[in-house]
């Protein structure tokens, strides 16, 4: 499956949240090591779904970036 993640920089540090899974939140010093965090909060939200019998959300997020004029 390919979740949209969306991370914002912060005063000091960076977050990350995953709009198809509410709670699925990560922060790190830096734009990668975020990257890497939202990946394992990811996974571990997935299996504690699983453990709980919880249906896995599908992807549904789109992204999209547009060109606006200055």
């Amino acid at each position: 499956m390919r979740y949209a993640i969306v991370i914002e920089r912060a005063e000091s540090n960076f977050s990350a949240y995953v709009p198809d899974l509410p709670g699925c939140v990560a922060t790190g010093d830096t734009f990668h090591e975020v990257e890497s965090e939202i990946r394992d909060a990811i996974a571990f939200h997935l299996d504690g779904l699983r453990e709980d019998g919880l249906p896995i959300p599908q992807p549904s997020s789109v992204v999209e970036y547009l060109e606006v004029a200055l």
